[in-house]
Order: C-alpha cells, then sequence, then structure tokens
C-alpha cells in the first residue's frame, strides 16, 4: 500500500502574494513537487480547499494587519506540523510594517477618508511576533532555489541550511566593484542576510536590506565605514528599516546603532 503524501497548506495574510506567486513560478519544479506532496489548501491555486483537514506542512506570507489575520494565523499554526514563514514580510515585517509610527486612525483616514468603520485593521507586524514559527525563509519576494532546496529538505526529515554570510559575501564572490567605495548611498550589503545571489549590486543598485538583518551584524565598523564618507547613522538605519523595521524597534537596533563606534 502506497504511502500518503503529507498534506500541505499556503496561506496568504495582509500582503501582496508575491512569494505564493514565485511558488507558482517554480513551473516544472512544483510539478514534480506536487507528485510528493498533497496540497489540499491554497486558495490562490485552486478552487476546492479544505480549510479544517490537519497539515503536515503549511507555508504563511504577509503580515498581522488585521484581527482577522491574527485569527487566521493562530487556526494555521493549531492545524500544522510544520510552519514555515515565507518571505520578509512574514519573517520581519516588510514594507508594510514601515509606517507603524503613525497612528492607525490617522492611516486609515489618509486612505479611506473620514468616517471608516469597515476596517479592522491592527499595527502591521511579522506572523513569527504571535506563533512559534519551525522555519524562516525572508525574502521579497522568496528566492525559488531556496524555496525548493528548504521544502525537498523538510520532505527529507532534514534541517534545510540557510545562509549565514552577508550579501557582500556573494558581491565579492562575483567580483563586483563596491558601491559603498564609490558611491555616496547607503548599500545594505554588508548587514543584510545573503541568499539572493548579490542580485541588486549586480545590477549596479545598493542593495536595499529586502532579506533583513544577518545575525550579528558588525554595527560599529558600518556607522565608521558610511560616516567616512559623510552617511550617518540615521540614514543607515533609516534605510535597513525599510523591509524589517519592527525587528529595528524591538531588538534595539536601532538604538545600538546610535552609540559611537567602539575604538
Amino acid at each position: 500500500m502506497e504511502a500518503s503524501k503529507p498534506k500541505v497548506g499556503i496561506f496568504g495574510l495582509t500582503g501582496c502574494a508575491g512569494d505564493q506567486l514565485q511558488i507558482l513560478n517554480c513551473e516544472d519544479e512544483l510539478v514534480r513537487l506536487a507528485q510528493r506532496l498533497d496540497i489540499v489548501d491554497w486558495v490562490m491555486a485552486r478552487s476546492d480547499n479544505n480549510h479544517l483537514c490537519r497539515l503536515d506542512l503549511a507555508f504563511v506570507e504577509g503580515v498581522v494587519a488585521t484581527e482577522r489575520d491574527l485569527q487566521s494565523l493562530k487556526e494555521i499554526r493549531a492545524r500544522t506540523k510544520t510552519l514555515v514563514a515565507l518571505g520578509t514580510c512574514a519573517v520581519w515585517g516588510g514594507l508594510p510594517a514601515m509606517k507603524n509610527d503613525i497612528p492607525r486612525d490617522v492611516l486609515e483616514r489618509e486612505v479611506y477618508g473620514p468616517g471608516v468603520s469597515f476596517l479592522d485593521s491592527v499595527e502591521a507586524l511579522p506572523p513569527t511576533d504571535f506563533v512559534h514559527f519551525d522555519l524562516q525563509l525572508p525574502g521579497c519576494p522568496i528566492e525559488r532555489r531556496e524555496f525548493l532546496a528548504a521544502v525537498n529538505a523538510l520532505l527529507a526529515g532534514t534541517e534545510p541550511e540557510l545562509p549565514k554570510v552577508p550579501v557582500c559575501w556573494e558581491c565579492k564572490a562575483k567580483e563586483n566593484v563596491c558601491r559603498v567605495v564609490y558611491a555616496q548611498e547607503v548599500c545594505c550589503g554588508a548587514m543584510t542576510r545573503a541568499g539572493c545571489g548579490a542580485r541588486c549590486p549586480s545590477h549596479g543598485v545598493a542593495c536595499a536590506g529586502c532579506r533583513g538583518p544577518i545575525e550579528e551584524p558588525n554595527y560599529d565598523a558600518n556607522i565608521t565605514m558610511f560616516a567616512g564618507r559623510g552617511i550617518s547613522w540615521v540614514e543607515i538605519a533609516r534605510k535597513m528599516s525599510h523591509f524589517s523595521a519592527p525587528v529595528w524597534m524591538t531588538q534595539g537596533l536601532e538604538q545600538e546603532m546610535r552609540h559611537e563606534p567602539k575604538r
């Protein structure tokens, strides 16, 4: 008797659905992967979904920006054995969390006008702030290669290996000319987790930090390096917080950058 396939769900909270689209873009690889998985709940890709069954593996993208998001997230966690945060929004907060310093009522009024009563919005935060995730795959959007490798590892019962080096490492490996040295702008490559193949710097664009911070950024060295080019820690913090604002605030990373570099 053939063993049953692992049941899988793919879900989106508030966000652009770009990470789910990346999975669909896997095309041939996704077809082969579907031979090993039973995708039973994926609203973006199928019309007949089972919203109640137990799941062996589930992926969640987007942020918690409404009460409904939070309720959905808790329900997904309760029915799932292995839960994966998919994309920078789910891991770090992403772009939706950039404006948490502005009161929600002000944002609602500016976007929808006065007298709005149908919204249940809350401060935009990553799902990882609310429930336990067994794995976190950053990226805006995720890298297809990294996603497929992670799924294969999980199916094999092993821990996926994610890069711990910064984007600068990949940039140097490609022998790119360093934009930090030759341009008066903030390149986040030294503080951002690798895995993208230094795509932006390879096309002449400074790293924007879309994959979130590495585990141990060397803030002192970065502050000193950019200060020599007339760039303050405020500009560095502002650039890094574009995609990971909540972690910069909750873990005190911005406050850490306020200190003078160690001599």
